[in-house]
């Protein structure tokens, strides 16, 4: 049996080399890639047969890395992260440093900080963000477990992250909270 570390590092190395992967994620498991290659961003696209003008999330491992990837964080996010006791994404506006196929049509953003500890030691390893998006045929229900996931999700993807690293996620979609502007927000999915 590998061992975290190895597992990440293993995992790292597909991520680097534009593949997409399988993994367990803070929420449910969720098909992933590097969030700055456009043609692996276009494989998880194919994958879930998702219409590109769905965007998708991103995963980061500390919340001091969301400027690197939006103009400007609102004042009220800082108390939000702080305040949330489940895995919440959160929509900034004007996304910067990221594919276009990644970025909303309103110039938005999708960011979430997970506190899963393969994810994190994967992104702090990996260095750039990750896309996750539910592992799941666009339109079909998002699985709970590994054993759901579609056959035809696991056959296209290059490469599954062991099951015993999933550990206990939350078991279902994160919360995402769009915010209108520096004081205010709006709770998209609870």
């Amino acid at each position: 049996m590998k061992s975290l570390s190895e597992e990440v590092i293993r995992t790292n190395e597909f991520l680097r080399n534009g593949a997409t992967i399988l993994s367990p994620t803070d929420t449910v498991w969720g098909i992933g890639c590097d969030a700055t290659n456009p043609t692996a961003i276009e494989k998880v696209f194919n994958i879930k047969e998702r219409s590109l003008d769905r965007s998708m999330l991103i995963l980061l491992d500390q919340p001091e890395k969301i400027s690197l990837y939006v103009e400007h964080i609102p004042a009220i996010a800082w108390d939000l992260m702080d305040q949330v006791n489940r895995p919440t994404t959160f929509i900034y506006p004007k996304a910067k440093n990221l594919p276009p196929s990644l970025i909303a049509a309103d110039g938005s953003i999708a960011i979430r900080i997970v506190k899963h500890e393969f994810c994190q030691k994967l992104i702090g390893l990996f260095g750039k963000p990750v896309v996750s998006t539910s592992a799941n045929l666009s339109g079909k229900a998002t699985p709970i477990h590994f054993k759901d996931i579609d056959e035809t999700i696991k056959k296209r993807v290059d490469y599954i992250v062991k099951e015993e690293f999933a550990g206990i996620g939350d078991l279902k979609p994160s919360t995402i909270i769009r915010f209108v502007d520096d004081y205010n927000f709006e709770i998209v999915r609870e």
